[in-house]
């Protein structure tokens, strides 16, 4: 921890306690990641000015250490908190500008040995353990947010094969009835029937509602979905929709055979 020796050898005559060494440790992690002090207490005195050392009266209070930091670029201020509890030290740091908050609870016996407060050489242990705890605790969660990669996101991306307003919520448009009749398929085969019924996508013929108009050959020239004459309007009929024709169809359909009526008393055996 390369600078936290001159630092603790200027603040020797005030630390009287393992938590003041350990104060002195997270400072300069503080002032390593680009921090300066700006003095003791929440609020802030008169002629502050960032500096790498503590401040005056920083060790006042053994059980809540407050110390308030600035970045160098004053793009961040920092207020700390350092609370006893029992062996432990509790870091609250709160960063005034963003209103983010990181925590970290130290042991401080196992970073500080209390026998040689007077040795700078032997009073830290495990300090890259330190180093690390409050890297990842409170620098890292602290730091501002790194500008994100200007990118389409996944579910915009579209295909292009689709047109440019294409929407897969809206409900596509109907298309306006022509005078061509759909192509249906011709069931000629016999065992056709019921084939439609057992095809979920429809693609088949011969199911088990008989419809006049896709029965057996197609009738050429018929057409409901063009409109009946008289009878429907064009586009009356969906185009592929089943039909039952109420009435003859076409205009030039003649009418029924005479002969299919039986004479008045056919069955009278003495005429």
């Amino acid at each position: 921890m390369a600078g936290l020796e001159p630092l603790y050898a200027w603040a020797r005559a005030a630390i009287s306690r393992p938590q003041d060494a350990l104060i002195c440790g997270v400072h300069w992690e503080l002032v390593r990641h680009g921090y300066r002090c700006l003095g003791a207490g929440d609020q802030p005195g008169p002629d502050e000015r960032k500096s790498e050392l503590l401040p005056t009266g920083w060790e006042a209070n053994k059980e809540v250490y407050t110390l308030r930091y600035k970045s160098t670029d004053n793009a961040r201020e920092l207020l700390l908190k350092a609370i006893m509890v029992e062996d432990s030290m509790i870091l609250n740091v709160m960063d005034r500008s963003s209103q983010k908050v990181a925590d970290v609870t130290l042991a401080v016996a196992d970073y500080i040995n209390p026998e040689h407060l007077d040795d700078f050489h032997k009073v830290y242990k495990n300090t890259e353990e330190l180093r690390t705890r409050i890297s990842s605790g409170i620098i890292a969660p602290l730091a501002a947010p790194a500008e994100k990669a200007k990118k389409e996101p996944e579910a915009e991306k579209k295909d292009p094969d689709l047109p440019r307003d294409y929407d897969p919520l809206r409900v596509p448009p109907r298309q306006p009835a022509g005078p061509r009749a759909p192509s249906w398929p011709s069931p000629l085969s016999p065992f056709a029937v019921g084939g439609e019924d057992l095809d979920p996508f429809g693609g088949r013929s011969g199911g088990m509602i008989v419809d006049p108009l896709r029965s057996g050959c197609p009738q050429p020239g018929i057409d409901p979905s063009s409109g009946i004459p008289g009878r429907l309007p064009p586009g009356a009929v969906p185009p592929g929709a089943r039909f039952d024709p109420f009435g003859p169809l076409g205009a030039g359909r003649s009418g029924p055979d005479p002969d299919h009526l039986p004479p008045p008393g056919y069955d009278d055996m003495f005429m």
